[in-house]
């Protein structure tokens, strides 16, 4: 038997899948900048008012795992109320992070 003469198993749905498995694997990996001589602070919650975590340093990236809106912050990306999860219960204003677009570019959290 040839390989082209292989059937098929399953009902074909592992297939579909797979490409939006790959886009959303591929969508993690990819890393924004913080702003050029900027340390960013990392916040339990979208918004000022929650505590700091960590700070980001100089030179930093992030991968964004979702957005949320949250307080309104001005930055060297423009203001905005969108803020990115960074990991679990870790937040930084979007106004500091160079994603390329002044709306979402995630999945909203």
């Amino acid at each position: 038997m040839s390989v082209d003469q292989i059937p098929a198993v399953g009902d074909g749905e592992e297939a579909k899948a797979a490409p939006v498995a790959v886009a959303t694997a591929a969508a993690a990996l990819r890393t924004y900048p913080v702003a050029p001589g900027y340390r960013v602070n990392v916040r339990s919650g979208p918004g000022t008012g929650y505590a700091v975590v960590r700070v980001l340093s100089e030179g930093a990236s992030v991968s964004i795992g979702c957005q949320t809106p949250g307080t309104r912050v001005s930055g060297p990306y423009g203001t905005t109320n969108i803020w990115d999860a960074i990991g679990a219960g870790q937040y930084v204003s979007d106004a500091y992070v160079r994603t390329g677009s002044d709306g979402y570019v995630a999945p909203r959290c």
